[in-house]
């Protein structure tokens, strides 16, 4: 018989799991200043489980094991900055998009040659990014005179410019948020237009249609009476926006 829907089984337990990852800082952040959890995903949340007079379960998990805690059924759905990738949709499934993800720079305040994002691609210049991240090819792609840096853990972006073996890093607006707040020398430059363009998404485990068409319904929702504009501007992602 066909299996009950985790719409039904959240609306009759009074109870929804959630997966986050509470290091995401504006999106699903734990602060360790106030044990609070804080961020655009955390509010909406917050609105999706009031939708369904839920209660919510908070379900920590990593980029590394949310879809294993999706499809064991671990949480009900994943709400963490998830981009919505083909290869990440080969085992779960995306609800419409409510944010676009694209790259911008954190350099020094104090350097000398970077002023705006526009001074980026000149010779000499060292770009930081993670290894394996989107904003490897991206940049190899993108620039033709500066050098591009792939930074391998346990170093960091951050540890490169800092130390002035990189002029700058390129990162998405959340990450270039929490480094300004931790760092004085940090400072974010961002492009004109757009570059690059990772949509984020919630996530479910697949085969359940009732459950997909309600959280797209939700999305849908948000974006129309106001609520996704609030809270994204709530936490300094309104560039966010699509």
């Amino acid at each position: 018989h066909p299996q009950v829907s985790k719409l039904e089984k959240i609306t009759k337990s009074g109870k929804a799991a959630i997966c986050i990852w509470p290091e995401y800082y504006s999106i699903s952040y734990k602060n360790p200043k106030t044990n609070e959890l804080e961020g655009i995903d955390i509010d909406l949340a917050r609105e999706l489980a009031k939708e369904l007079k839920a209660e919510i379960q908070w379900v920590e998990t990593t980029f590394a094991t949310f879809i294993p805690d999706l499809q064991t059924g671990k949480c009900d759905i994943g709400m963490f900055g998830l981009a919505a990738s083909l290869a990440r949709a080969q085992a779960v499934e995306f609800s419409h998009p409510y944010l676009v993800a694209s790259s911008v720079g954190v350099t020094r305040k104090d350097h000398p040659k970077l002023k705006r994002w526009e001074d980026i691609d000149q010779k000499g210049l060292v770009v930081a990014v993670s290894l394996g991240s989107v904003a490897e090819p991206l940049m190899r792609s993108y620039l033709k005179n500066a050098t591009v840096l792939a930074v391998q853990p346990p170093a960091t972006r951050e540890q490169e410019v800092m130390s002035g073996r990189a002029d700058i890093l390129v990162t998405d607006l959340a990450v270039a948020k929490k480094l300004e707040s931790i760092h004085p020398w940090a400072k974010t430059l961002a492009p004109k237009s757009k570059l690059g363009n990772w949509p984020y998404a919630y996530a479910i485990a697949q085969g359940d249609q009732v459950w997909l068409n309600w959280v797209n319904l939700f999305v849908d929702t948000i974006k129309r009476d106001g609520r996704l504009t609030t809270y994204a501007k709530k936490n300094g992602l309104e560039s966010m926006l699509e």
